[in-house]
């Protein structure tokens, strides 16, 4: 039985949502969303308070951000796929319950143990939003305005990231570490009272979830994400043997998910050359970016001179020019080609990486920001347009498994950028080298490259 058959009563909105539930249902997506990708970065800033007074060390503190981030990565195509089996809608609500009730949870605890427990549950909830949140953006938005959709839900992500740490900062000067997750709970409750009326309902499938394959993706993904970040942190044989065993549970469910005519891991999304080729492109992007964000703290501090508090600042203008220019890149999107758009938007990140790969050591706070707005331009122009042409190559049947491997493509390159940065400094010695820039702008070179090769082809809108 195919995805597309066996539907339920319930029917999608032809195309999109009508005014003004649509602006309900965006809202509700947008403030989900946010919830998910602010508490990554409000947990990275609040590590030190949070370990010192738990009385935790460093190393156990770490497990308050690695635990959220494990189950997200774990779950996040299971998850897509029961979205196509019982509706977008539950899956999503779902999430944003566990994720609010978990929130809360974080906040009550009292010891690093209870903590790391209660972000897990928050990460399996903020993996319900993320693996669901495409698929219910091309179902709110008509088929002529989904790139503009998705420049919006790309604006939101951008800014949720820029804001995190100022965020943080704010709530800890004037409240204790338990509010950074207590602020989720009215939030969380405000977002699922609207997605409750405002979110569109979608068709089902009659086909069973595939535990067997959820678990199999669940160790391949585990195993492997972690054993990068072991092997990252100097661990090189304990790491490797990880990577091994999730390569081998990978090659097990791939053998078990090539024949399935809708298999959890779209392999017949991965056949169809546009959404290949944008996954691809998203890994290469996404792995780029981050080699620059993780290394350009250090690059400040250490060879610039600058403050934490200047390095903090300096980052900004990166993901806050990415948040004003996929707005405009997503209505671009819905009358260009992807692969064009994406191509010249990841050039312009090269070009913007290498000019800060270049800087002379004594160099102006404004010569650094311009050079970061460049690449988050860059980026910004390229991610809209390759989210809609994955989204849009994939049958609206297959949306779920289509969302859930944007959100995966993301992660993994995200995870490769970070740890490809921890091995070249433990092969350096030291952490002030320029070598991950170069590196980062000769793979968003090379990811122009491939998103070019889509050419003028557009996503068809099934």
């Amino acid at each position: 039985m195919t995805a597309a058959s066996a539907t339920s009563p319930i029917e999608a909105e032809p195309d999109g949502l009508p005014v003004p539930r649509r602006y309900w249902a965006i809202l509700a997506i947008a403030l989900a969303i946010t919830l998910a990708v602010l508490d990554s970065a409000i947990a990275n800033v609040a590590l030190p308070t949070i370990a010192r007074e738990l009385h935790a060390s460093p190393a156990a503190s770490v497990w308050v951000v690695n635990a959220y981030q494990l189950a997200i990565v774990v779950s996040l195509l299971p998850l897509a796929a029961l979205g196509e089996i019982v509706g977008y809608r539950r899956v999503y609500q779902a999430g944003l319950v566990l994720f609010t009730l978990a929130s809360l949870l974080c906040a009550v605890s009292r010891s690093i143990e209870m903590l790391a427990f209660a972000r897990v549950l928050q990460g399996f909830g903020g993996a319900g939003v993320m693996a669901i949140n495409g698929a219910l953006v091309r179902h709110t938005y008509p088929h002529a305005k989904l790139g503009q959709g998705l420049g919006i839900n790309a604006m939101v992500v951008s800014v949720s990231a820029a804001l995190g740490p100022t965020v943080a900062a704010g709530i800890l000067s004037v409240a204790t570490w338990p509010w950074l997750f207590g602020v989720n709970v009215p939030i969380g409750i405000a977002a699922i009272a609207m997605a409750s009326f405002a979110l569109p309902r979608t068709p089902t499938t009659e086909r069973p979830f595939d535990w067997p394959s959820a678990m199999l993706n669940a160790a391949a993904f585990g195993l492997i994400v972690y054993g990068v970040e072991v092997w990252g942190r100097g661990a090189v044989l304990f790491g490797a043997g990880l990577v091994v065993g999730g390569a081998a549970c990978g090659l097990l469910l791939t053998l078990r998910e090539l024949p399935r005519p809708a298999p959890l891991v779209p392999f017949d999304l991965l056949r169809i050359p546009i959404f290949g080729l944008s996954v691809a492109t998203s890994i290469g992007s996404f792995a780029a970016q981050m080699l620059a964000f993780v290394s350009l703290p250090f690059y400040f501090e250490t060879v610039l001179g600058r403050s934490a508090v200047e390095t903090g600042l300096l980052m900004t203008p990166w993901p806050a020019a990415t948040g004003l220019a996929s707005p405009l890149s997503g209505v671009l999107a819905d009358r260009w080609p992807a692969g064009v758009l994406g191509g010249i938007g990841l050039a312009v990140l090269a070009v913007g990486l290498a000019l800060l790969a270049t800087m002379p050591a004594p160099v102006s706070d404004l010569d650094i920001v311009w050079r970061m707005g460049l690449c988050g331009l860059g980026f910004g122009l390229f991610q809209s347009p390759n989210n809609r042409a994955m989204l849009g190559s994939a049958p609206r049947a297959r949306s779920g498994a289509a969302g859930g491997m944007l959100a995966t493509a993301r992660l993994t390159g995200q995870t490769a950028g970070a740890a490809s940065v921890a091995i070249i400094f433990r092969l350096q010695s030291h952490a002030s080298s320029n070598v991950p820039l170069v590196a980062a702008a000769v793979l968003a070179l090379l990811a122009a490259g491939v998103s070019l090769l889509r050419g003028a082809r557009r996503a068809s809108l099934a």
